[in-house]
C-alpha cells in the first residue's frame, strides 16, 4: 500500500528572484541609464561648437550669427573668399610641413630613447628617466623666453629649423613608448641574442615591428598638437611666408572683425586634416591606451 506522503506533489522551485536580486538588477539599470545620459550630455556639449562651426561656414552674412543651426541657403563663397583674400594655402603648407617633419623625426628618436630607457641598463638609466618625466610638471610659458633666447642665438628665428626644432623632443612620447616596450616579453630579446643579434638590429627588426600601433597613435597625438601649434610659431616667426594655419586664422580674423562667415569658413578648413587623422586612426589610439601600461 503507498505511503501517504509519496501521494502530495512536490512543489517546483519558484522562479521568481528574490527582492535582493531584483533590487541588484533595478540599481544596475539606473546606474547605466544615469551613465548613457551624461555620456550623451558630455557628448553634446562637446560636439555641438564644432558642428555648429562647420554648418555656419555654409551661412551667409545675413543669417550666420542666427540661433539656426542649418544654413537656408548654403554656399561656397565664405571658403572661395578664404582662398583669395588670404594666402591660406600656405598658411596650410607650413603647418603640414611642420607637423609632418616633427612627427616623423619624433617618434625615430623617441622610440630609441625609450627602447634605452625600457630595455638597456647602464650607470644613472632610472635618475636619466626621472629627469625627462619630470619635464612634464613644466608649462611651456615657463620655458618659453630660455628658448627663444636659445633659437635667437643659434640664428634659427624665422626659419622652419626654428619652428621644426623646439618640437621634436617631448617627455610625453618618450614616456608613453617606455612603457609599450617594458610589456613586450623580454624571451623575444633573449632569442634575438642567441642568434647573434646586436642591439640595433633588435631595435630594428623586433621593436619597431611590434610598435605600429603606438607609432599611430602617438603620430597623430604629434600631428594634432603642432598643427595646432599657436604660441611658439608666434614667438619664433615674423614673417608671413611662414607663418602656420593657427596664426593665418587670427589674421584673418583681424582682417574680418565683423564678417564671422568667413572666420568660420577658415577655422573649418583648419579643423579638417586634423578630424581626417583622428577618424582614421582613433582605433589605434585606444589599442595602444590599453597596452601602454596607461590606467
Amino acid at each position: 500500500m503507498p505511503s501517504d506522503t509519496a501521494a502530495i506533489p512536490r512543489q517546483a522551485p519558484s522562479a521568481t528572484p528574490a527582492p535582493s536580486a531584483r533590487r541588484r538588477r533595478s540599481w544596475r539599470r539606473r546606474k547605466a541609464s544615469t551613465l548613457l545620459v551624461v555620456v550623451g550630455v558630455i557628448t553634446i556639449l562637446t560636439v555641438f561648437p564644432l558642428v555648429w562651426m562647420v554648418t555656419s561656414s555654409f551661412k551667409g552674412a545675413d543669417e550666420v550669427l542666427s540661433t539656426d543651426l542649418l544654413p537656408s541657403a548654403p554656399t561656397v563663397d565664405n571658403f572661395e573668399y578664404v582662398f583669395s583674400a588670404a594666402p591660406f594655402g600656405r598658411y596650410l603648407l607650413n603647418s603640414f610641413i611642420v607637423s609632418v617633419t616633427v612627427t616623423v623625426v619624433a617618434l625615430f628618436f623617441h622610440s630609441m630613447a625609450a627602447y634605452a630607457l625600457a630595455r638597456l641598463r647602464f650607470p644613472g638609466r632610472d635618475a636619466i628617466f626621472m629627469g625627462i618625466f619630470s619635464t612634464l610638471l613644466v608649462t611651456a610659458p615657463v620655458v618659453l623666453v630660455p628658448l627663444f633666447l636659445v633659437v635667437h642665438r643659434l640664428g634659427l628665428l624665422n626659419s622652419y629649423a626654428g619652428l621644426i626644432l623646439p618640437a621634436i623632443f617631448s617627455a610625453f612620447g618618450i614616456f608613453l613608448l617606455r612603457q609599450f616596450y617594458l610589456a613586450i616579453p623580454a624571451e623575444l630579446e633573449e632569442a634575438a641574442v642567441l642568434d647573434g643579434c646586436g642591439y640595433w638590429r633588435i631595435y630594428w627588426s623586433i621593436i619597431v615591428p611590434l610598435s605600429r600601433s603606438i607609432f599611430a597613435a602617438l603620430a597623430v597625438l604629434f600631428f594634432l598638437a603642432n598643427w595646432n601649434a599657436f604660441l611658439w610659431p608666434l614667438v619664433a616667426t615674423t614673417d608671413t611666408d611662414l607663418q602656420v594655419v593657427q596664426l593665418g586664422i587670427v589674421s584673418f580674423q583681424d582682417q574680418n572683425t565683423t564678417d564671422w562667415q568667413y572666420v568660420l569658413a577658415a577655422a573649418t578648413v583648419a579643423a579638417v586634416p586634423t578630424l581626417l587623422a583622428f577618424a582614421i586612426f582613433q582605433r589605434r589610439i585606444v589599442e595602444s591606451i590599453k597596452t601602454s601600461g596607461l590606467k
